[in-house]
This record gives C-alpha cells, structure tokens and sequence, in this order.
C-alpha cells in the first residue's frame, strides 16, 4: 500500500510520475470510493429492509431475523469497515426488533435470539476485515495503474494542444485490460525541417506491442529532428524496427510534414488513409499514389516508398486514426464503423478554435462508442489536426 505525504504538494509528481492526487484519485476509483456513501451502502441498506419486510409479513410464526447475516456479507463489497460496522449496527438493531416482534425474547426463547445475534456479530467483525483486505488489494490495482499511466506519459510524451503550425486534438485507449497503454503511437514534433507527425499501430497487444512501439518513437524522435526530408526519417525508423524488433512483427505508420502554409507532405507505411475534412464538411480519403509495406516489412519488397503532396489549407481538418478505429464492428450487425462517411458533418467547421476541434474529437468518439455499443475491443487512435496559421 502506498502512503501520500502531506507535505508533498498536490502538483509535484511522486516516484509514480503521476502527482499524488491522481494516485488517490486511481484509488478511490479502483475501490468505488469515488460513488458517494449512500450508493455504496444501498444494497446493504436494502437487504436490511428486505429482510424487516419479509419478516414482519410472514407474520409471528415465522423468525427470519437470523438472515440479517447478509447484510454483512453484502457490505463488504463496496464499504471500509467503519461504514460496515456503521450499517451492520442498524443491522443488528433490526434483529433486535424483530426478536422482540416475534417473541423471541423472553427467557424460554432466548436462545435463538443468542444465537442469532452472536452468529451476526462474528461474521460482522469477519466481513470488515475482509473489507480492510479489500482495499488493501484495490490499492495495490491503483499503484499499477499509476504506474501504467505514469509509463504511457513517459512513452507517449504527449504533445500539448498546439505544436507549431498545427493545432491538434487526440482520443487515445487501449484494450489491455486494467490499461492505459497499448501498440498505437503518435508523436508531433517542432524539428528544424518543419512540424512533422507520426502515427502508426504496432501488430498485437499488450506489452510487447509496447515496447515495438516504445522502439519506433525513439527512432522517430532522433530521426525528425536529424533527416531533412520525410523518406529519411522512414528509413531511419525501418533500421531500427529491424535491428530490435522480432521477426514477422511489423508496424503500420503514417508520416506527415508540414512546412509551407497550405499544403503538407505525407507518407505511408500500410496505414489506414488519412481523411482531410474541408470548410463545407466533405470528407477526402487521401489515398497514397503508390502504397507501401509497413514498418518491419521492406527486405520483403522491392523498390522504395514514395512520399506525396496534399493540399491542407486553414479551414481543413485532418483526420488520422488507428485500425481500431474504422474496424470497430457495429454492436448488431458487425459492420465496420464508416469513419469516412460520418466523419465530415462531425468534425465540421472545427478548424476555427481549439474549442471546437476538442469538441469534434468528442463527437468522432462518441460515435465511434455508439456504433460498437460502447466498447472497442482493440487499441484506437484518433487524432484530428488544424492549422493555427
């Protein structure tokens, strides 16, 4: 269990690499504590009053008051074990009323009620140590999320909301569960060859999806900043992926560079297209002229990748996602979500201020969501760029 000093200040991050109110706050989420008390207390609540109920109707012929032992059972669920002991005293008060409403309190059947009351005060005591194991597990769970999130900070090296030229905004999750990391990448950077992006979605999941992608955001990182056009950084990036990356493994990626006002350069390595949003809302699937293998896959081929030009004027919104993102099945039928015919009127008009575009990658989402009945079953993507100029 991890302790959060007092003294520490709330902005200052822990050896975590989250600050200390994010690791209380993954705690109180990872235990439910974060519902407020008379919603994590109501099933005890109820089954005390359900109980009363089926007592007091079954009439005095009937002692139901020995199965006011779930309750706490039941509390041990979602309270701390002053909570419980707080709920399994108006528990046992209960007994104490039913006893006397069945009669079972005079000196002929005084047994039952001993009985009856010393069974609920050992299973009472019982269940609040089994809370107190509770938590102590729940926040074991929560030192590891921090810890995941803390690793995805550190891997990701999220960019801020504007980086150079472009104004961007992001929808990243991962399907490993208890995660917050997973095999898709992206990176914007400021480089002295203009503002350049990458995007790419590691084959598989989990760990080892992490770390091929933990490889080809380093190579990026050096890359950008050293190769003065697009084709370099690929190729710095395919020697890397090749050296540390096991065979058959690959990566998909996208590369873009924007330099002058107005257009950009992209290049493809067997990635999903990018899609550029005008000023009226119709969506153009950027198709590249001569498509290539992914990352991890050019000894296979033969000749070499091509970069091209698109237009990207100041109302334009690109759009660039994940196989996540456009293989998501629909929740009945199955189909794919059709990103390109419902993305445009989405994101729309969403080049004008940062606000508007945090707010069509809202809406992208919760589409996406509501196409899959709101879960994805595979990491996603979504990332949606202006320009500021």
């Amino acid at each position: 269990m991890f302790l959060i000093r007092r003294a520490q200040s709330p902005s200052v991050p822990t050896d975590s690499g989250l600050p200390p109110v994010r690791r209380r706050d993954a705690l109180l989420v990872a235990d439910l504590q974060d519902i407020p008390f008379w919603r994590r207390a109501s099933p005890a609540l109820l089954a005390v009053v359900v109980v009363a109920l089926a007592d007091l109707l079954t009439g005095k012929d009937r002692y139901l008051a020995p199965l006011m032992t779930v309750v706490p059972v039941i509390a041990a669920l979602t309270l701390r074990p002053g909570e419980l002991l707080a709920v399994c005293v108006l528990g046992l008060a209960a007994v104490f009323g039913l006893s006397h409403y069945d009669e079972v309190d005079n000196i002929n059947d005084a047994r039952f009620l001993y009985g009856a009351m010393v069974s609920y005060v050992v299973l009472s005591l019982f269940s609040a140590w089994v809370a107190r194991i509770r938590m102590r597990r729940a926040a074991v769970f929560a030192a590891v999320s921090s810890v995941a999130e803390a690793a995805q900070r550190a891997l990701l090296r999220l960019p801020g909301p504007v980086v150079g030229p472009l104004r961007l905004a992001v929808r990243y999750v991962s399907a490993a569960d208890a995660s917050k990391i997973g095999g898709d990448l992206y990176s914007v950077l400021e480089t002295p060859h203009g503002t350049r992006v990458a995007v790419g979605d590691v084959r598989g999941k989990g760990l080892g999806a992490v770390q091929t992608a933990a490889i080809v955001l380093g190579a990026f990182r050096e890359a950008a900043y050293d190769e003065p056009g697009l084709r370099g950084v690929a190729e710095r990036i395919e020697a890397s992926v090749e050296r540390h990356v096991p065979d058959g493994e690959f990566t998909t990626a996208l590369f873009a560079e924007f330099r002058a006002p107005g257009e950009m350069e992209l290049l493809q390595y067997g990635h999903v297209p990018p899609i550029r949003v005008d000023a009226e809302g119709r969506a153009h699937v950027l198709d590249a002229p001569e498509p290539w293998v992914p990352l991890g896959l050019g000894r296979l081929a033969t000749g070499e990748p091509s970069s091209w030009g698109q237009e990207f004027g100041a109302e334009d919104v690109l759009v660039l996602c994940t196989d996540g993102v456009i293989e998501a099945r629909h929740r009945r039928s199955g189909e794919f979500y059709p990103l390109a015919e419902r993305v445009g009127p989405l994101v729309r008009g969403a080049a004008r201020s940062a606000g508007e575009l945090e707010a069509a990658v809202g809406r992208v989402y919760a589409d996406l969501l509501a196409h899959t009945g709101g879960e994805l079953r595979d990491d996603a993507l979504l990332l949606l760029i202006t320009r500021t100029d």
